[in-house]
């Protein structure tokens, strides 16, 4: 903050510099017109001396004039150069008082709508913290100076939970959810600050949010993972181990967390088998759904389009997202031709064909290569994703 301030510093220097030439100005206006008034003094006694000596018979008519010429001669070479005297409305005061006022008002302005003390975290955050209480007070005065911001709520919530101050992180995940809407991910982040704040005390409350995250995003796992902790807390430990599986799908191969929840996984089995219980097989994993599509150009449009036009070919859920499913790209060159769109297709993990029980099809010709809008489409009606016979379709219509 000290070369920012320097740097005002230096502003106001320039500002006061232009408040202060008018007084200047006018001291040195003072001094000419001073210097101006004592050669007239001295021109006056001079023509009163020459009028003596004529007086006295020192000096004849001629003689007279000549020195009045002479006196006036001097005047003339001592003012010429000096300007006239300008007079000011405003007089000597004001820019006095503005060169006062003028660092205070533009303090006072900053101060109150400047943004210094965002400067100030901007440059903190540029620096790595010492430790994570720093950290923690860096983001603090960030929610400070911007309370609107929810990616700042976010970390400030997550800080507080690994600092183990659940009570607080569920305050600032609340006023996140508040600000950024009810996306899953938050409400899982919500619901298990809470639940820690609450003593891992199971409540209404915490229900309702996991519930309303998993209606979102069944594979939210944050949420997932709070209800199998939860489960197991209270004893029902089949349903902690449903909960972890579901989770240890979601997981990356190479996730460190993996070998914590399978170790979670063994003791809520080692407790089931030992109160008397049996392990429930799990569900049979839902095969993964593949369309074989066999995609043509109508012959009316064969002269209408180019080789290197693309075509985008994809399933879409006939009731959910619009995105699609899966997703293939060729070019008219490349038709008629057979592909396969499949879960391994995906354009997004929680978006499977199998996930969606009935799809469109959908092939597009693109010349600007958007698989989104294009000349020419194909589409159609709509079929079981689990459908195994091949399919046809052809590009014949407008895309409107």
């Amino acid at each position: 903050m000290i070369d920012f301030w320097l740097a005002a510093g230096l502003l106001l220097l320039v500002a006061l510099s232009f408040l202060l030439i008018p007084v200047l100005r006018s001291r040195r206006a003072q001094l000419e017109e001073d210097r101006t008034a004592l050669n007239v003094a001295l021109y006056q006694e001079r023509v009163a001396e020459l009028q003596t000596q004529q007086e006295e018979g020192v000096l004849d008519a001629a003689q007279m004039d000549a020195g009045r010429a002479e006196a006036a001669r001097e005047l003339l070479a001592d003012t010429e150069g000096v300007a006239a005297p300008r007079v000011s409305r405003l007089g000597k005061p004001a820019p006095l008082l503005a060169a006062v006022l003028v660092p205070v008002l533009a303090l006072g302005l900053y101060l109150h709508f400047g943004a210094s003390d965002k400067v100030e975290l901007t440059r903190e955050f540029s620096q790595p913290p010492q430790s994570m209480e720093e950290m923690t007070r860096r983001l603090e005065r960030a929610v400070a100076a911007q309370p609107d911001s929810a990616e700042a709520l976010y970390f400030l919530g997550r800080t507080y939970m690994t600092q183990d101050r659940p009570a607080d992180a569920a305050k600032i995940f609340e006023r996140t959810v508040n600000l950024a809407g009810r996306q899953p991910e938050l409400l899982g982040q919500w619901a298990q600050a809470q639940y820690f704040a609450d003593g891992k005390q199971w409540s209404e409350k915490i229900q309702a949010l996991t519930d309303e995250a998993l209606k979102a995003d069944p594979k939210e796992v944050t949420s997932l993972g709070l209800l199998g902790i939860a489960a197991f807390e209270g004893q029902r430990y089949q349903q902690a181990i449903d909960y972890w599986n579901r989770l240890m799908e979601q997981l990356p191969p190479d996730d460190q967390s993996r070998v914590a929840l399978q170790g979670g996984i063994t003791r809520a089995t080692e407790k089931l088998v030992a109160s008397g219980g049996k392990v429930a097989e799990a569900p049979a994993a839902k095969p993964a759904a593949r369309l074989k599509v066999h995609v043509d150009l109508a012959a009316e449009l064969k002269g209408k389009v180019q080789p290197g036009d693309s075509v985008f070919i994809f399933a879409r859920a006939t009731s959910g997202p619009p995105a699609p499913l899966a997703a293939k790209r060729l070019t008219v060159a490349d038709l008629p031709a057979t592909v396969e769109l499949g879960d391994a297709d995906a354009m997004m993990p929680q978006l499977k064909l199998s996930n969606f029980p009935e799809v469109q099809l959908v092939a597009r010709i693109s010349r600007a290569g958007q698989p989104t809008a294009g000349e020419w489409v194909g589409r159609s009606q709509p079929l079981a994703s689990s459908t195994t016979a091949p399919q046809t379709l052809t590009i014949d219509s407008p895309d409107k």
